[in-house]
Order: structure tokens, then sequence, then C-alpha cells
């Protein structure tokens, strides 16, 4: 097996690892986690379908520590508690280093204690030194905040006895334009959505292009946005069109889709004319991040069209 290293910049792809397409759902034996939305890495098998797969739908958050360092012990109690505190929207997976050297060796670790985020088969760096709580939970905000864009919006439900948890979305498949994935993933959006524009002018139509570019300016128009700030904007001026577009996808990023489509949807009923194609347009624009076998979607689509006619 071919196994890329941490030494090498940026993300770290994990394909290898992945399960076949013909075996889904495996798992590991012995895969247990601590409770809740923690899960124990005990080897490849687990490393592949609880870390992975896993973050196709759902992000994982993977420490690897050892019990010997304070530093990752204090990182682990943390995050274990953030996980619970966050239900489910991310799962924690922990890797022994001293258990796995082996494993640990293998995927080239320069050192412990190293948090990392996986997304998409991917593991992006994250820390490698304990935060304060405050601090750690507004960084998971904003690893959510760019899986929310890049389409990873399942969640996990908590560990059964002796399980892992179980995510309430299927994996999706590969990513057919990596280029923009990739931008994404660094946040580079205007590379993303300059790839995914490309894309659609090469193959009008094509459906992953057409939310791949929704989410990519997503994150492009919310790049820099103070979440609290825009919100309390919006709230004092509810008939401020850009600011009430602005706190509809700062709510959609933090994972509050019914909020970010009520808000849109009370301002269509309450606009006219232009403002109201431009409150619609970007309500559709919306549906498409989250995507169409949402029942949230079709549910606020019906709502839109009786609001229309």
């Amino acid at each position: 097996m071919t196994v890329p290293q941490f030494s090498r910049p940026g993300a770290v792809d994990l394909s290898a690892f992945r399960t076949p397409t013909s075996a889904p759902g495996a798992r590991a034996a012995g895969s247990t986690g601590g409770g809740g939305y923690v899960v124990e890495v005990t080897g490849e098998d687990s490393l592949r379908v609880d870390v992975v797969d896993r973050s196709l739908s759902v992000v994982v958050l993977l420490s690897i520590w050892s019990p010997d360092l304070a530093a990752s012990v204090q990182i682990n109690a943390t995050l274990s508690k953030l996980a619970d505190e966050f239900a489910g929207r991310f799962v924690l997976a922990t890797l022994n280093a001293k258990a796995q050297a082996d494993l640990v060796s293998l995927l080239g670790v320069p050192s412990v204690p190293l948090v990392v985020a996986a997304l998409r088969g991917q593991l992006a760096p994250l820390i490698q030194e304990p935060l304060a709580e405050a601090e750690m939970r507004a960084l998971i905000e904003q690893i959510l905040q760019a899986a929310a864009a890049s389409g990873i919006t399942g969640t996990a439900e908590p560990a059964p006895a002796g399980g892992s948890p179980e995510a309430t979305e299927s994996p999706e498949p590969p990513a057919r334009y990596p280029a923009a994935e990739d931008a994404l993933m660094r946040g580079d959006y205007d590379a993303a959505v300059q790839q995914y524009e490309a894309a659609l002018q090469a193959t009008p139509g094509d459906d992953e292009a057409v939310e791949g570019l929704a989410r990519a300016s997503l994150l492009k128009r919310t790049a820099g946005v103070d979440p609290a700030v825009a919100l309390q904007a919006a709230d004092d001026a509810p008939d401020d069109i850009a600011a009430q577009l602005t706190a509809a996808d700062v709510a959609l990023l933090q994972a509050d889709v019914d909020v970010a489509f009520d808000r849109l949807l009370a301002l269509v009923r309450r606009t006219t004319g232009t403002e109201r194609d431009t409150v619609r347009k970007h309500l559709l624009e919306l549906f498409v991040v989250v995507g169409e076998a949402d029942p949230r979607v079709g549910r606020t689509r019906r709502a839109l069209m009786a609001a229309l006619y």
C-alpha cells in the first residue's frame, strides 16, 4: 500500500485507505470508542472505516496522542467534551501512538500530540499543543463551516455500547473536480470558483459543478465575516437585503438550515420586484448547497412557490 506522509505540504490524501465500494459499511473488529462521539482507532482497518470512510459525510477530528504526554491527555479531554457539546456534528477519533506505533510510523506523523481534521478522505493538520476550550470551540466552528460549504453536513449518532458513532448520511463518491475541491480545502475560494466556472463552460448544467460553484461562492461571500456581527446586523435591520442574505449564509454555515431558509422565505414575502428576485435567487442557490434530497429543501421550495404565486 502506498501511504501518503504528513510531511507533505497541505492536506494529506488518504484515499489509499478507503474501503472498497464492494464492501460498504464494513467495520473493523475491535474498533471501539470511548462512548458518546469518540472512537478509538485500533489499526489500519479502523483508520479506514472510522476516519477515512466516515469523513466523506461527517467531519472527523483525529487526535494522535500518547498517554505519557500531559498535553495529549489535555487535548483529548477538551475535544471529548466538545464532541458531546456539538452532538454529532463531528466525531473524535483517537489514535494512541504508543499502542499503534507501527500505524503512526506508516502515516509518517512527525510528532505527538497532533490533531488533524479529516474531510473527504484528506487529513489537514490543525494543532500540536493544547488550546483553551473557547479557542478549540472556535476552531471547530471554522472547520464545520468549511465542511458544510463542501457538502459535508452529516451528523453522527452517539456510539452504542462497544461501538462507534454511526453517520446519518451515506458516504459520497469521490469528487470529479479534485482541483476545485483542493482549492476549497486550502481556503482559496477565488480559485475554486474559477475552477467550477470553467467546468460549467465545458459542460453546461453539470450537477456536480453547479453544486460546487454554489458551495465555493458561499465560502467566498462569507470569508472574513464575523457570524455574531452578521446575525446582529440582520436582526437590527430586517429590511436590509444585503444583511439578510449574509445572515442566511452564516446560518447555513452553522448548520442552521431551517433558520437560513426561513429568514430568506420571510424576506421574499416582504419584498417585491427586483429585490424579491434577488432574494429568491439567493435562496435557490442555498437549495443547491444543501441538496435537493434534503427534505428541508422540498418543504421550503413549496413554501417559496406559495409565497411567489
